[in-house]
């Protein structure tokens, strides 16, 4: 009697292989937690991200303590204002603390619009919400605002724009990459030509002039969907290129040429036999393409070109850092560029991961 041995599928093989890349899996998770919190950004920010506190501008961060006397604390902050330059300082009261505790009450807010609720994740203990200390752990802007809740805030617009701009271009790119490996000939010709027109302009001056015909009046939900759009009209010729290349290779395969034969329309050939031969390439391709989205919102946003206040991102963010005394004098104003590079890199490695475990069967 023998016993049939089941053989893992494709699928099974490169989650087996991805798991094998430490790093990628590591990335994968932070990854998961970055998006974990942008959806749950009003229970996560400690504070609201537009409360402005004109007593503590240009707040530095404040060291979180631990002791048995008043358990997890801050120590409150003394203002002290130079008179001949005005400049703010700010020292730690030896005696005034602000206790902090988990699942604490706060702002009110909606979760995602609908739920009404005053639930922070971490923050201050305070009988009364709106008489609390504010407490800022990565420091305060030129307008008293709290950073971390401003990143946390801003992590929603930064990193959607990245997954909607990767469904256009995927729509883009497989569309236009599968007709132009498919028909050849002269329509191949055309849509080259016209890949090789768009890369070879530089990206940032297109991206300042797309972004610059927009009109001033829009408001912020326009603007957010033409920044994605237009991010998304330059980042799809490397994912054609990707497609073409497969196309090319695969549509002479004996089982394509039997679906032409069979009377299967070109349409069905295309969509149905040739790319899914090809998914997992796809997938790799478009996971190293969302780092360019976010770095192309940022530069824009930093820029003034792209999203501008009320919106928070990142990028929006980063405007207070152009002033160069401002930067000097307030380092903790180049804090989302952490959240920007550890974005950039996890998307990077989970690619990495991916790109090595999409041929399974290859020997290492």
């Amino acid at each position: 009697m023998t016993r049939d041995t089941a053989t893992p599928s494709q699928g099974q093989l490169i989650r087996l292989n991805f798991a094998r890349h430490r790093l990628a899996v590591i990335a994968l998770n932070l990854l998961v937690v970055l998006y974990l919190i942008a959806i749950f950004a009003e229970l996560v920010a400690p504070m609201n991200p537009n409360t402005k506190h004109l007593s503590h501008l240009y707040a530095p961060p404040q060291l979180i303590r631990v002791n048995l006397e008043h358990g997890v604390h801050v120590r409150k902050l003394i203002q002290h204002i130079d008179p001949v330059t005005l400049r703010r300082t700010y020292v730690e009261s030896p005696d005034q603390v602000v206790r902090l505790g988990i699942l604490v009450r706060g702002d009110a807010y909606r979760l995602f619009g609908l739920v009404p609720g005053s639930l922070k994740l971490f923050g201050a203990r305070s009988a009364d919400a709106s008489r609390a200390d504010p407490v800022f752990f990565l420091g305060a802007d030129r307008y008293g605002r709290d950073l971390l809740s401003r990143m946390v805030h801003g992590s929603r617009v930064s990193l959607s724009v990245g997954l909607i701009g990767i469904a256009i271009t995927f729509v883009l790119g497989m569309t236009i990459g599968g007709v132009s490996g498919y028909m050849g000939g002269r329509s191949d010709t055309f849509i080259q030509r016209g890949i090789e027109i768009i890369n070879a302009m530089p990206h940032l001056p297109l991206w300042i002039a797309l972004a610059a015909i927009m009109p001033t009046d829009w408001s912020p939900l326009k603007v957010y969907f033409a920044i994605t759009i237009v991010l998304s009209l330059l980042g799809w010729t490397g994912l054609a290129r990707v497609v073409r290349g497969k196309i090319l290779s695969l549509r002479e395969e004996d089982y394509a040429m039997a679906a032409r034969l069979l009377g299967a329309s070109h349409g069905r050939i295309l969509f149905r036999h040739l790319i899914p031969g090809f998914t997992s390439h796809i997938i790799v391709s478009l996971s190293l393409s969302v780092p360019g989205m976010v770095l192309g919102e940022t530069s824009l946003s930093f820029l003034g070109l792209g999203l501008r206040p009320p919106i928070i991102s990142w990028g929006v963010m980063l405007q207070d850092c152009m002033d160069v005394q401002a930067v000097r004098y307030y380092p903790w104003l180049m804090t989302p560029v952490l959240m920007i590079v550890t974005t950039v890199l996890c998307f990077n490695f989970v690619g990495d991961g991916l790109r090595d475990a999409a041929d399974p069967y290859s020997s290492r």
